[in-house]
């Protein structure tokens, strides 16, 4: 992987965005040490919903009660 310096960073900023943009990343040092990398940005191809928000998205209306029962058993069911 490339490395650049700040200085040279800057002044080539446009042609160093458009090869990390193809597909080649790089650093930029600062004093000859590493401190960023540079690299596509790529969007992700689908969100991940975790629970009840597998179907549409939405809350459903009875949300405030869900597990109610469940959560009852768990603090009365041995007294």
């Amino acid at each position: 992987m490339k490395i650049i310096n700040m200085h040279d960073a800057k002044t080539q900023l446009s042609k160093l965005v458009r090869e990390a943009s193809s597909g080649e990343p790089f650093l930029i040092a600062k004093a000859g040490k590493p401190i960023v990398k540079v690299e596509k940005f790529e969007e992700p191809k689908e969100i991940k919903r975790l629970g009840f928000m597998l179907g549409e998205g939405k809350v459903p209306d009875n949300f405030n009660s869900m597990g109610s029962s469940e959560i009852e058993s768990m603090f009365y069911e041995n007294k």
